[in-house]
C-alpha cells in the first residue's frame, strides 16, 4: 500500500509521517502530481493560511490530480488546514477558492470572554448525528475523547450530514471531523492527539 503525503509548501508534515510509518505504511512526501494519481492513500496535511495552501497546490499542478484522486473512491484526508481546502471557499484574508470536494466554507471563530483566537489545546470531539461514527475512521474512538486542536478558521460544511464531528469551544460550534462518502476531514491533529489520534491513522491505513 502506498501512502502519499502531499508536499504543497506548508509545514506539519514530519509529525504526519512518523505517525504513518509508525504502523509500517509505505510513506512517500510528493510534490508530484504522478504520485499523486498512484496514491492508494492520500494525506494532505498542512498549517498556516488557506491562500498559502491553496497557491501551493496551484504552482505545484495539484489541485486537478488531488480532485481527480478524490473521485476514484481510494481514502482522501486533509489534517487542520488540509481539511480546511477541501472545502469550497474560505474567508480568511479576502474570498479564496478551496477544493470544492466538500460543500461549504471556512470562516473565522468568533473570539468573546475567555474564547482566545486562535484555539489551542485539547477538546473533546462527540458524534453529530445518532449513526455515530460506524464506517468511518472515528468508528473506533469513544464519544467524547480529547484531541488537539489549533486553528483559528473553522469549516461550516453546507450540509450537515457532511459534519461527523463537533467539538464545543466557548460558543463556537466547531467541525471537528467533516465527511464525504471517501473524503475525511480533520480540524485537529490525530498525529499530535496520543493514542487515540494513532488509533485514527491506524485505521486509515486498514480502510
Amino acid at each position: 500500500m502506498k501512502v502519499i503525503v502531499v508536499d504543497y509548501g506548508i509545514g506539519n508534515i514530519h509529525s504526519v509521517v512518523k505517525a504513518l510509518r509508525s504502523f509500517g505504511a509505505d510513506v512517500t512526501v510528493s510534490s508530484s502530481p504522478d504520485d499523486v494519481g498512484r496514491a492508494d492513500r492520500l494525506v494532505l496535511p498542512g498549517v498556516g493560511a488557506f491562500a498559502d495552501g491553496m497557491n501551493g497546490l496551484a504552482i505545484r499542478g495539484l489541485i486537478e490530480p488531488v480532485q481527480r484522486f478524490a473521485s476514484t473512491g481510494r481514502p482522501l484526508v486533509g489534517i487542520c488546514l488540509g481539511m480546511q481546502l477541501l472545502l469550497s471557499e474560505s474567508e480568511e484574508f479576502g474570498s479564496h477558492q478551496g477544493l470544492d470536494l466538500i460543500p461549504g466554507r471556512v470562516v473565522q471563530i468568533a473570539a468573546g470572554p475567555g474564547i482566545k483566537v486562535p484555539h489551542t489545546g485539547w477538546n473533546r470531539i462527540d458524534p453529530v448525528a445518532e449513526r455515530g461514527w460506524s464506517g468511518s475512521l472515528l468508528e473506533e474512538v469513544k464519544p467524547g475523547t480529547m484531541f488537539y486542536f489549533v486553528h483559528s478558521f473553522t469549516a461550516v460544511p453546507t450540509h450537515d450530514t457532511n459534519r461527523l464531528a463537533d467539538t464545543m469551544y466557548g460558543t463556537n460550534r466547531i467541525a471537528a471531523a467533516i465527511r464525504h462518502d471517501n473524503i475525511t476531514g480533520f480540524q485537529f491533529h490525530p498525529e499530535k492527539s496520543g493514542p487515540d489520534g494513532l488509533t485514527i491513522v491506524r485505521r486509515l491505513l486498514a480502510a
